[in-house]
């Protein structure tokens, strides 16, 4: 038994190991795709400045806010969701797959002793682990240069607030991988899925709170007794972006940080289970020939 565990152990590792490797030394490219990806952080920055401008202009005030947001809050919000995007994204992962499961290619995660969603776990591990030890170095500066400028001065965290922070960090990652892989999945039935990702990446970019903060959707009844906040808030989305980035600001906290965190954990294992469902009933339907 600890024979096997131990050549588990040691298989997932190489699996792990050699796709650090490829993206750290094969892809020169990953380090500037990296770099540039900071650029847009000034046209942002400076998208809010002009808007709080206009505003404060409108309202004859120097310190404007929106829905209790001032500029200093929404740039230090802007900066820690993409910091939680950065998490929860998986990009070519869903697309990847259903390519994989056109392709053929998927025959060989059925004929070896290799798990098809392990193993792309392990991927995108790797790829995270190569990301932030290239863009570690533009994130402290960022931040840095912020916080001596005082967008985080509302931020004063206790230890407790900051592991709350780094567990809906790491289930945010999580349910971004079993999230995208389930969509793949549907490969199985459908050959292609790029539509249906559109819609999902659509989605996901508006009602995750990577654009603007959830509390500004209005709160006014629309179906029932349902707002739009209410029906954001029912959504596993606000969990890759926006729910790291209220932890951290502190505009979630004592009861509903913890409801919060609960609801994410059962989001996480409803996705865990649905793409492990999903992987079982298309691998009954799928058919493979040639070599």
């Amino acid at each position: 038994m600890e024979r096997l565990l131990y050549s588990r152990a040691l298989r997932w590792w190489t699996i792990l190991r050699i796709a650090l490797e490829e993206r750290m030394v094969y892809r020169g490219d990953f380090a500037l795709g990296t770099l540039m990806r900071f650029l847009p952080i000034i046209t942002q920055i400076f998208l809010w400045w002009t808007i709080f401008e206009t505003i404060g202009a409108e309202q004859e005030t120097e310190h404007p806010e929106i829905e209790g947001f001032s500029f200093h809050d929404m740039v230090a919000y802007y900066l820690l969701t993409m910091l939680s995007r950065a998490f929860s994204s998986m990009p070519g992962l869903a697309s990847g797959i259903a390519l994989q499961i056109r392709n053929g290619e998927i025959k060989k995660f059925i004929i070896q002793p290799v798990d098809l969603v392990g193993f792309l776990l392990l991927n995108r591990i790797a790829h995270k682990i190569a990301y932030y030890s290239v863009a570690f170095g533009p994130f402290l500066i960022v931040f840095t240069l912020c916080w001596w400028g005082g967008y985080f001065d509302s931020v004063s965290l206790p230890w407790t607030t900051w592991m709350a922070f780094l567990a809906s960090l790491i289930m945010g990652f999580l349910i971004g991988f079993f999230l995208e892989t389930a969509i793949g999945m549907i490969g199985f039935w459908f050959l292609e899925v790029s539509s249906l990702l559109f819609v999902y990446m659509l989605l996901s970019f508006f009602l995750s709170g990577h654009m603007f903060p959830l509390t500004m959707l209005p709160d006014n009844e629309i179906i029932g007794r349902l707002s739009y906040r209410t029906i954001v808030d029912m959504l596993p989305l606000k969990y890759l972006a926006y729910f790291p980035a209220a932890i951290c600001l502190e505009t979630v906290k004592g009861d509903d940080l913890i409801r919060g965190l609960w609801i994410e954990a059962g989001w996480l294992v409803f996705f865990m289970v649905m793409c492990r469902a999903m992987y079982a009933a298309g691998l009954r339907r799928y058919s493979g020939y040639g070599g």
